[in-house]
C-alpha cells in the first residue's frame, strides 16, 4: 500500500491497467490528469484514500485461474463456473470497451482510422456473444444439469427438442471459431495491441483491455470445446447405452 502511495494514479493504470475502472467508477481522470496521487484525488473527490487504495489493491491481487484442474470438475459446476465468470465478464466488459472505442474513434479517428475497423469488428462480436451466451444459458447448460441429474437419480435421459446434444454443440463451436477469427482481425488491425506513439493513457487502456478481452475469450472457449462439450457428448452417449 505504501508503494501506491508514492506513484501518481496514471502510473498505476499504466502497469495494471485493471485499475482503470476503478477510477473511471470514481469519475476521476486517469488520462489528462492522471499525475496526481491517491491523496490529491481522494481529497478532491471527497473519497476516502484507504478505501480507494484497497479497491485497487484487489484489483491487483486477482488471482489468476490457469493452475486450477477444471479436467476434475463436475459438469454442472463447470457450467455454472463459465457462466458466472466469462459470461458475466463479458456482459460487463462490453459496454466499457465500447464507451472507451467510442471515444478514441472520436479524438484519434482522423489520425489512426483503423480504430474506426476496430470497433466495427468489436461491435460486431459484442452482439453475436451475446446471442451466443443466451444459446448457452438457454439450451447448452440446461441439458447438461439435466443429464447429470440423470446419472445422480438413476432415471431415463428425457428426450430432448434438438435431439443429442451433439447439434446445439456443434453450433456453439463454430460460433467460437467465428469469434475467434474476427478477434485475429482486431488483433492485426492493433498490430497486436500494440498501442501508437502518439497513444495518451485512454488508449493504451483500451487496447489492453481489449487483448484481455480477448484472453477471456481464448480461456472461455476452452473450457467448452476441450473440457465441457467433449465431456457432455461422452455423458449423453453413456446414459443413452
Amino acid at each position: 500500500m505504501e508503494n501506491l502511495m508514492t506513484k501518481n494514479i496514471g502510473e498505476i493504470v499504466a502497469e495494471n491497467y485493471r485499475t482503470a475502472q476503478i477510477f473511471k467508477d470514481h469519475k476521476i481522470d486517469f488520462c489528462c490528469k492522471g499525475n496526481r496521487s491517491i491523496v490529491e484525488v481522494a481529497e478532491k473527490y471527497k473519497l476516502d484514500a484507504n478505501l480507494l487504495l484497497q479497491e485497487i489493491e484487489t484489483v491487483q491481487h486477482q488471482i489468476n485461474d490457469s493452475s486450477i484442474d477444471f479436467k476434475t470438475w463436475p459438469l454442472d459446476l463447470l457450467s455454472d463456473y463459465i457462466e458466472k465468470k466469462h459470461h458475466r465478464y463479458v456482459e460487463a466488459q462490453i459496454p466499457v470497451l465500447n464507451q472507451y472505442l467510442a471515444k478514441l474513434c472520436r479524438v484519434h479517428g482522423d489520425r489512426h482510422p483503423e480504430l474506426f475497423e476496430i470497433t466495427e469488428h468489436f461491435n460486431k462480436s459484442a452482439g453475436e456473444l451475446a446471442m451466443h451466451m443466451k444459446k448457452e444459458e438457454l439450451i447448452v447448460f440446461p441439458a447438461v444439469r439435466k443429464m447429470i441429474q440423470s446419472k445422480q437419480y438413476g432415471s431415463a435421459l428425457a428426450e430432448q427438442h434438438f435431439g443429442t446434444i451433439q447439434n446445439p454443440i456443434q453450433m456453439m463451436m463454430q460460433e467460437h471459431e467465428n469469434e475467434g477469427d474476427r478477434f485475429r482481425i482486431i488483433e492485426e488491425l492493433s498490430n497486436n495491441y500494440t498501442p501508437p506513439a502518439d497513444a495518451c493513457n485512454t488508449y493504451r487502456v483500451t487496447f489492453s483491455l481489449l487483448q484481455e478481452f480477448e484472453e477471456d475469450l481464448h480461456r472461455h472457449i476452452h473450457l467448452e470445446n476441450n473440457i465441457l462439450f467433449p465431456k457432455a457428448i461422452a455423458l449423453e452417449k453413456e446414459l443413452s447405452s
